[in-house]
């Protein structure tokens, strides 16, 4: 039955939340789906061509949420 149509499908460009969402302090991303907020807020009404571009871009991303030094970890470490 290859040859049916499929009822329900949809060309839009999917959503890459992960449901971590979680703000990187410095870097201003989610940690999640590497997006900014004004990306997840704007999501829903950005053209397909707008959110492949911001999907494209998303694994360059990472880098950018290093941890952060200090805190209690590195406290520690040091002896303090």
């Amino acid at each position: 039955m290859s040859d049916q149509i499929p009822v329900w499908t949809r060309e839009e460009v999917q959503s890459p939340c992960v449901r971590v969402c979680v703000v990187h302090p410095e870097a201003r991303l989610c940690t999640g789906c590497l997006r900014s907020i004004d990306e997840i807020t704007r999501w829903s009404k950005m053209s397909n061509a707008e959110r492949a571009e911001i999907m494209e871009a998303l694994p360059g991303r990472a880098g950018q949420l290093r941890k952060r030094r200090g805190g209690r970890e590195a406290r520690l470490k040091r002896g303090g």
